[in-house]
């Protein structure tokens, strides 16, 4: 029995970098070829990451790795540690035990600007617009700021501005660019959000349920977008119910339960894990 979708192509990766270490030095004889591999592909690491609430166990001693230029999944039922994971990875709760690390520096303790700043950036499950400021200005706030004087040059304000409405155009808005966010409909509010999420440039974006609330041909524009940016670079790590668009979107799956991992595999694997249609179906 398997979970009936059809499914991605594997992600692809440049390697040509390990002949020309291998041609250049000697390094290999020390460290096994497959550990600078993962050291190279791993762009965020979860090591052993637990959260506690009391007595709940919502994430239990969770590790997975996400590779740069890839688009990942991270699945589960209700209740399985997917969006505690995501919080703990962009600061906004600190784990039990445990770290996370993002292009090889241990990130896990920094404030969620901090670890924006780094290359990461993030949407909710439930968008957060600042309701009384326009669309565009919802984008420039979440440019980074490099000092508290850049807020205050001309120059700040035009190079934002202008990335920000370049963005407003990609995600097919920019007649919103004046609108009060507060005025605008659940879909284009999402819209918003995902354009929000690339102010920063970042290396790794994370999308809680994109899919969520959301009408097909929308839900069609966003997965071509992701796909695109993808193809310019961009990692995407994405929570996500749709298991249709779970299926079809990412290059590899991480499957949650309990709080734990149980399994990270290819699309087309997951879907037949009798471990992961116990998870969902109650039947292995």
């Amino acid at each position: 029995m398997c979970l009936g979708f059809h499914t991605a192509h594997a992600a692809s990766f440049d390697l040509s970098w390990v002949m020309r270490l291998f041609m250049s030095s000697t390094f290999f004889l020390y460290v096994p070829i497959k550990q600078i591999i993962e050291a190279r592909m791993s762009l965020l690491q979860v090591s052993a990451l637990s959260k506690y609430f009391g007595g709940l166990k919502a994430v239990d001693n969770c590790s997975f790795k996400v590779e740069e230029g890839s688009i990942v999944a991270l699945i589960g039922p209700n209740g399985a540690g997917k969006t505690t994971v995501f919080n703990i990875i962009t600061g906004l709760l600190k784990p039990t035990t445990g770290n996370v690390s993002f292009n090889g520096e241990v990130i896990t303790g920094l404030r969620p600007h901090q670890i924006t700043r780094r290359g990461i950036s993030r949407t909710f499950q439930i968008t957060r617009e600042l309701m009384e400021m326009t669309v565009l200005e919802n984008l420039i706030v979440q440019s980074q700021t490099k000092t508290i004087f850049d807020i205050f040059r001309n120059r700040f304000l035009d190079r934002e501005h202008t990335r920000a409405m370049e963005l407003l155009d990609f995600v097919g808005i920019t007649h919103l660019a004046n609108e009060q966010a507060k005025k605008l409909s659940y879909g284009q509010k999402k819209l918003m959000e995902f354009a929000s999420v690339l102010m920063p440039e970042p290396r790794l974006v994370m999308l809680d349920e994109p899919a969520g609330g959301i009408n097909p041909n929308l839900l069609e524009s966003i997965i071509e977008r992701i796909q695109e940016l993808n193809r310019k670079g961009i990692t995407f790590l994405i929570v996500e119910h749709n298991m249709e668009v779970v299926m079809n979107l990412s290059h590899y799956v991480i499957v949650m339960a309990h709080g734990q991992v149980l399994t990270q595999d290819t699309a087309e694997a997951v879907q037949c894990d009798p471990v992961v249609l116990d998870a969902y179906l109650g039947e292995a």
